[in-house]
């Protein structure tokens, strides 16, 4: 049986659990996230579509890295195969949330590039750390720097320290 035909039994028997965790390899962004952490899936359906070299999760998606969680309605995961399976980019629609400890950015859509360790969030954007609040169009979450970036009609709430 080759690898190509062996895969897709593997990722629906893993897929029939409900919980589907590939090993992530590269850089430590920042503090706090481990972007080395194994990646686990969990959602109402799951569907290998082998040949696209993708999956399809849809319904209740959850999806943790280390401390990273993202809930959707609806992910595509698009992945690599050279021996080894290697996420690429991670596209939720659907009510998106991104939750990191004290953080939670929430929008339309939002990609997650695994190469460049960036999540970009789309379509009502908004960023609250805290009681501190950022809205916008676009949101930029670099997670090597740590920096996010808003664009598009950016307003915001910004908490004052009690003296």
């Amino acid at each position: 049986m080759s690898s190509r035909m062996i895969r897709p039994v593997l990722a629906l028997a893993l897929a029939g659990a409900g919980l589907l965790t590939i090993q992530q390899s590269g850089a430590q962004g920042f503090p706090g996230h481990n972007t080395n952490a194994p990646v686990d899936y969990a959602a109402d359906r799951i569907e290998l579509q082998d040949r696209q070299d993708r999956v399809v999760l849809s319904g209740n998606v959850d999806i943790k890295q280390a401390d990273l969680r993202l809930q959707a309605a609806r992910t595509i995961v698009n992945f690599s195969d050279a021996g080894a399976l290697r996420i690429q980019r991670i596209t939720a629609t659907g009510g998106v949330r991104v939750n990191r400890q004290n953080e939670v950015a929430t929008g339309d859509v939002a990609v997650y590039d695994f190469n460049r360790r960036i999540i970009t969030m789309v379509g009502n954007a908004s960023l609250k750390r805290g009681s501190d609040t950022l809205r916008g169009n676009r949101f930029v979450i670099d997670l090597n720097s740590g920096v996010s970036a808003a664009e598009g009609r950016v307003s915001g709430t910004f908490s004052v320290p009690k003296q």
